[in-house]
């Protein structure tokens, strides 16, 4: 089996947005508030946008299951208040809850959490629980920093995190450190913001002590960890520098990488400087990077490719694209044992 473990709802029918457009609209006009029920969008709808999108390009490129969550650039936790991104984050919550109901077989719920700049990090619990307890989200998108590229929130170490923490380990549930569409012009939203906020949080906990305080708990850093594997001596230098232990002792056994990395040597370096056990197949595909790689005439984010080119062994292939998934999100590997697989 295949598991994708990064895969969002890029592709939600029209009225998904509409209804956000009209809530911003709301912020300085509350008569243009949209039906607090979220919009209306039919079965049908949400089939033809999943089987001519992600579920076509499964198939094409043999991936079995996607943990499928609500668009991240769509989050935008710094548009309005908490109240604002709640409503929002329950109605992207439940419309990919409906995908996966009606694809039992090939997707399986992830969440965004309601995040709000300078909310306390505790008000997200209460989603946390209802898209684990109620829609089957086996992981959570966290967004370290809800400013929307201009960082005003505390390090993901700080104590003002442990209320989260203390829920996802709680639920055995795992948390992709995930950010969304940057406001600062001077961040590229895909292209600079998503990968400075894997760098920047690996940093975090590289010179905090947060998995002393929580061994159980697992975070994804996606698109390859950003700089991480590139800069590993680096990273390896500052922690000695710091007085903190080597990464590999520190962080490996709670801190795991997908391989959202569109090119072979990327994907080679990945896997040659982290260890095999903490890389786990992505592809995050029909996102950032949609188009055709001229020089392989394949498409960028075809990333199967690329894990299967980079001379793994079968057994350590297997890890990658199933093993460590069913490891580091046993909600996961509960709800595909049930289907008796």
């Amino acid at each position: 089996m295949i598991i994708d473990i990064h895969g969002h709802y890029t592709t939600a029918p029209a009225p998904l947005g509409q209804w956000r457009d009209a809530q911003v609209a709301a912020l300085t006009d509350p008569v243009r508030a949209p039906d607090p029920a979220g919009p209306v969008i039919s079965d049908d709808r949400i089939r033809e946008s999943i089987e001519t999108n992600q579920l076509r390009l499964m198939d094409e490129r043999g991936i079995d299951v996607t943990v499928f969550s609500p668009r991240a650039s769509f989050m935008a936790h710094h548009i309005g208040d908490f109240a604002t991104s709640s409503a929002w984050a329950r109605i992207c919550n439940d419309l990919c809850h409906r995908v996966c109901e009606l694809y039992p077989s090939r997707f399986v719920p992830g969440a965004m959490l309601p995040q709000s700049p300078g909310a306390d990090p505790a008000t997200v619990v209460p989603e946390i629980e209802r898209a684990v307890r109620d829609l089957g989200a086996v992981t959570v998108n966290l967004n370290p920093d809800p400013s929307g590229g201009h960082w005003t929130a505390p390090p993901l170490t700080d104590r003002s995190w442990y209320p989260v923490w203390e829920k996802l380990v709680e639920l055995d549930v795992p948390a992709m450190v995930h950010v969304s569409t940057s406001c600062n012009p001077a961040f590229h939203t895909t292209g600079a913001h998503y990968l400075n906020a894997d760098t920047t949080a690996f940093m975090q906990l590289l010179a905090g002590d947060l998995f002393t305080d929580f061994p159980g708990l697992r975070l994804v850093i996606p698109h390859g960890g950003g700089a991480v594997p590139y800069h590993w001596g680096r990273f390896r230098g500052l922690a000695q520098a710091l007085g903190r232990p080597e990464p590999e002792e520190s962080l490996l056994r709670n801190v795991y990488f997908d391989t959202c990395v569109y090119h072979q040597p990327g994907i080679d370096l990945l896997l040659d400087v982290i260890p095999v056990g903490n890389v786990l197949f992505a592809s995050e595909m029909v996102g950032a990077v949609r188009g055709v790689d001229p020089r392989t005439g394949h498409h960028f984010d075809d990333t199967r490719r690329y894990v299967e080119a980079a001379g793994l062994s079968a057994e350590d292939l297997a890890a990658v694209q199933e093993g460590n998934a069913r490891r580091v999100y046993p909600r996961l590997d509960a709800r595909l044992t049930a289907q008796g697989r």
